[in-house]
């Protein structure tokens, strides 16, 4: 995101570390024994003409060597090294690798149209066949990338190129419906808007010689909290300019709300079969495609094309936002950047070892797969395992309870194991969701960096005042509990609305009172059963919502109590539904609603959380 970012990292320095420290990325630390020539601008003709272009790098070497290839919206000059990111590309070529940057069909200094996903397939085939022909290259191809640079790795992959051997994508979601555009139904406004407008709409206007226009984006994107206020959002007025949509693949993703055949069209899901390369994949708790990224490698080992991609599929997930995993000069949340260096990223050293061992045949004691190394909170330990979720994994039910009313911090609200407990006297807690004055995100795993999106760590105390929240919360740990997995949430409610939300949030409460959210999820109501087939509800009667909390790993410490928040409403991380039924995006009517969460013996919601034996783990990053 080459506007975003550096706004971003402008802002930084008088955040947290000075100037000189920011400065000192990339660095020349582990840089191999090849020296390096570039030639910018190379040409790649795709199959219908459209000529790409790349900035390639190549090592002063007598032997054949494989190519190391991204494919970027981002601006191939900056390769997505800021900040504190990736190495440079001077960096991997050092290792003896051709290394190609190129621009994507409609970015950069690449011909053609820009429309998210639906080239990036086709494009992805002929960009790797074209890079294993380069001079000096071996005819091996690894790829790398990070967000929507890990997309084009899957899409291409998802196309079968024979001389693809290995892909390392990092932060990238299954599908770019739900678990990217959309979050079990919900739109996610807080990363959709921003992104299009200062990223990918301002620089494919750049790339088609509409300076102003590009600019006009930018600097309408410059203040996104306004923006986001505006409805409907079919029609959203950034991307409309004299009467002509600049954005077409925006609107298109608000007309298409339901898992249908436009997304069909782009996932990955269900193309494991056609993917037939070793996968070494990288992403963050606090990150808005983690989700999909765990599917990636268990779908992975199930339905990869061939046994060596089947038994070679590792990821590793650390404490990490969107961008702010590279440190030391990445742009973190506060709580986050105070883990420390344990909590760095290993992408580059690891990556050169992947590529080392599946496009170089080298024998380097690469931990292949399955293997997952994840990162604990709460101990700020490393660990490792051969499946996801952890072998041995316990699921306890917590079941939700109060005594008179569970509305805010200031209520009774209750978490017991068990059923029906003492502080479980009311059969029911209710709130008012007003869409006109929605429940504030506080951190969370949105996109892209922690000062515009929510994501990252903080304390919820000052919005679990609020009496629209319901909030749970257990008696302290008697020994320390270690939560690592997959959450749940089945939730009985009801709702005056014809369709409405309803939010969950998982919450570690110390005993001084501070509230740190692990993470969070939503559930809308006309999806309850189905992404691609929505029902409305009937007013006041009762159903049973599954809300998907998504993973953490995170270890509960001894006298520290476990804490659900449960809304319907978590803004702007998502758009508030408007409670009335109406098809998303084409309406800016709202209705309040009257929601009741149901906890008696008919109804008995309840929070499932994954428990791992408490263990020892490592305090450096995985090697190898």
């Amino acid at each position: 995101m080459r506007r975003y970012l550096l706004l971003l990292s402008c802002g930084f320095v008088a955040l947290s570390v000075g100037s000189a420290r920011a400065a000192a990325w990339p660095s020349d630390e582990g840089r191999g024994s090849c020296r390096v020539t570039k030639k910018t601008d190379v040409p790649a003709t795709m199959r219908d003409g459209v000529v790409l272009r790349a900035d390639v790098y190549t090592p002063d070497t007598k032997e054949k060597v494989p190519v190391i290839l991204m494919r970027t919206q981002y601006g191939k000059s900056a390769a997505q090294v800021q900040p504190s990111r990736f190495q440079s590309p001077e960096w991997f070529a050092s290792h003896c690798y051709i290394v190609a940057i190129q621009d994507i069909r409609g970015q950069g200094k690449s011909g053609g149209t820009f429309y998210e996903y639906r080239n990036d397939r086709d494009d992805g085939y002929d960009a790797v066949e074209w890079a294993a022909r380069l001079p000096g290259s071996s005819g091996k191809v690894g790829m790398y990338g990070s967000s929507y640079v890990g997309a084009t790795q899957w899409l291409a992959a998802t196309a079968t190129p024979p001389s693809l051997a290995a892909i390392v994508p990092s932060n990238t979601g299954s599908d770019y419906g739900n678990g990217w555009t959309y979050e079990d139904g919900a739109f996610r406004l807080a990363f959709i808007e921003p992104w299009m407008m200062e990223d990918i709409g301002s620089s494919a206007a750049e790339n088609q010689g509409d300076k102003k226009l590009s600019q006009q984006l930018y600097l309408q994107g410059k203040n996104p909290a306004v923006l986001m206020q505006q409805l409907p959002y079919s029609t959203f007025t950034p991307f409309t300019v004299n009467g002509k949509n600049i954005a077409p693949y925006f609107y298109d993703a608000v007309n298409h709300s339901t898992s249908d055949d436009y997304w069909k069209a782009f996932d990955i899901r269900s193309r494991y079969g056609k993917v037939n390369v070793p996968v070494l994949a990288f992403d963050g708790w606090y990150d808005s495609f983690l989700d999909g990224a765990l599917e990636n490698f268990n779908g992975m080992q199930k339905e990869g094309g061939t046994p060596l991609a089947r038994e070679n599929q590792r990821i590793i997930i650390g404490p990490w936002e969107h961008i702010g995993w590279g440190r030391p000069a990445a742009v973190v949340s506060p709580r986050l950047k105070a883990i420390g260096p344990v909590a760095n990223s290993p992408v580059n050293e690891l990556m050169i070892q992947w590529f080392d061992h599946f496009l170089k045949g080298m024998d380097n004691g690469v931990q292949t797969g399955p293997h997952v190394d994840y990162f604990t909170m709460g101990e700020n330990r490393w660990h490792s395992a051969t499946s996801w979720p952890v072998a041995g994994t316990q699921y306890q039910k917590w079941y939700l309870g109060s005594e008179h009313s569970a509305s805010s911090s200031m209520g009774d609200g209750a978490l017991s194991q068990e059923k029906g407990g003492k502080q479980a006297k009311t059969q029911t807690d209710t709130f008012v969701y007003d869409p006109h004055n929605p429940v504030p995100s506080v951190g969370g795993h949105s996109c892209c960096a922690w000062t515009a999106g929510p994501q990252g760590q903080f304390d919820q105390s000052s919005i679990e005042r609020r009496p629209d929240i319901l909030v749970y919360t257990s008696k302290a740990l008697d020994t320390p509990m270690n939560v690592t997995g997959p959450i749940t949430v089945d939730l009985f409610a009801s709702s005056t609305a014809r369709d409405t939300d309803f939010t969950a949030k998982l919450v570690d409460v110390a005993p001084d009172g501070t509230a740190i959210n692990l993470n969070n999820g939503i559930q809308v109501a006309r999806f309850r059963n189905s992404l691609s087939t929505p029902e409305l509800i009937t007013p006041g009667q009762v159903y049973e919502y599954r809300i998907k909390v998504w993973p953490t790993s995170n270890l509960f410490l001894k006298g520290h109590r476990i804490r659900l928040e449960i809304s319907s409403s978590d803004y702007p991380q998502f758009a508030p539904n408007p409670n009335t039924g109406e098809k998303f995006g084409a309406s800016d009517r709202m209705e309040v609603a009257t929601q009741t969460i149901w906890h008696d013996g008919k109804h008995p919601s309840s929070l499932i959380l994954p428990v791992i034996p408490v263990t020892t783990g490592d305090d450096t990053p995985p090697q190898h």
